[in-house]
């Protein structure tokens, strides 16, 4: 006699302690190229095998496992991308994401999850006293190389949004600047901007980079050192926050807010784009699991909610806030106001 179909089930058990497959998976197709040779036209395992330089048992097998899970499309015997997989997956692709396992897979990261148990006894990290927070860690030149593609999106709608709501913007202060993203995106967008870019020397480099591409390298200012050390420049119109208030503690996140303060003219405004949960934690389920990187990576840091930072730039001195969710990201930005 078999159990109702909503009695208790071990699937999830299984989906969860077996992830690392699909991880596996997911990273051999993208070494590779098994989603550019499919979206070249290759459909049949001999043809994707051919092309990819592997044997055609080897691909039948993984272009099936890739099909259960979603990332391809089976019809007979031939294989296609799905829409996410042509977006993000195919090489040819401006939104290309096969870079980001550099970062998302990076040894720091995986070490931190490996050592999970005794961050959680611990409650920080267990890979080292400071984690990925130590000063100049190599694995953010290693972060700002890989993930300027999947942060294009958000700095393309802060930089949007700054056009229509603060067009008066000249100096713009990007703290942990990282690839540059956001202050170039905002630089093509309003031609009078002067941009700031606040990280580590080794970090700017990349920055500078993207700057050049661009063609903004001439508005485009390199502060380097630590965001909590470095002399600040003042009349700063709007300062970027992306990506760095979550890998600390609240004490800390005011100490630095309360920096800021002081650079920002009366007009000032602070954009702050960070994964967020809603207050109960737990929803949305991607964004409430970040908080388990920063446990693992970090000493103190964590995913705070909008009333969490809230009360955390009110202690600093500032005013209102008010947030937005960015489209097509599970991050969400926070506009505060002096």
């Amino acid at each position: 006699m078999s159990l109702p179909s909503d009695g208790p089930s071990p699937a999830l058990f299984f989906q969860t302690i077996n992830a690392y497959q699909r991880t596996e998976a997911l990273k051999t197709a993208i070494e590779l190229d098994l989603f550019t040779t499919v979206a070249q036209g290759n459909r049949t395992a001999r043809e994707i095998a051919q092309c990819c330089g592997a044997s055609e048992r080897g691909i039948r097998m993984l272009a099936n496992s890739l099909a259960a899970i979603g990332f391809l499309k089976k019809d007979g015997q031939t294989y296609a991308l799905t829409p996410d997989s042509a977006m993000f997956l195919d090489a040819r692709s401006p939104a290309y994401l096969g870079g980001t396992l550099a970062f998302l897979l990076s040894p720091p990261l995986v070490e931190g999850f490996r050592r999970l148990s005794e961050a959680v006894r611990k409650g920080g990290t267990a890979i080292s006293p400071q984690g990925t927070l130590e000063p100049e860690h190599p694995e953010w030149v290693t972060f700002a190389r890989s993930m300027a593609p999947l942060m294009k999106g958000p700095a393309i709608w802060i930089a949007e949004w700054v056009k229509r709501h603060a067009p008066h913007v000249k100096q713009v202060l990007d703290v942990a600047a990282g690839h540059g993203v956001f202050g170039v995106e905002i630089a093509k967008v309003l031609p009078q901007t002067k941009i700031m870019a606040l990280d580590w020397p080794s970090v700017l480099m990349v920055a500078q980079e993207q700057a050049k591409v661009a063609g903004v390298h001439a508005r485009f200012h390199l502060l380097p050192g630590s965001a909590f050390d470095v002399e600040l420049p003042q009349n700063v119109d709007l300062v970027l926050l992306t990506n760095f208030l979550h890998h600390f503690d609240e004490a800390t996140c005011v100490s630095l807010l309360k920096r800021l303060y002081a650079c920002l003219t009366e007009a000032g405004i602070v954009v702050t784009l960070e994964f967020m949960p809603n207050e109960d934690r737990v929803s949305p389920p991607a964004v409430a699991e970040f908080a388990l990187i920063m446990l693992a990576t970090t000493p103190a840091g964590d995913a705070y909610t909008f009333r969490e930072y809230e009360r955390m730039f009110r202690r600093a001195g500032f005013g209102a806030s008010e947030w937005y969710d960015v489209p097509a990201s599970n991050q969400r930005a926070i506009v505060t106001r002096k």
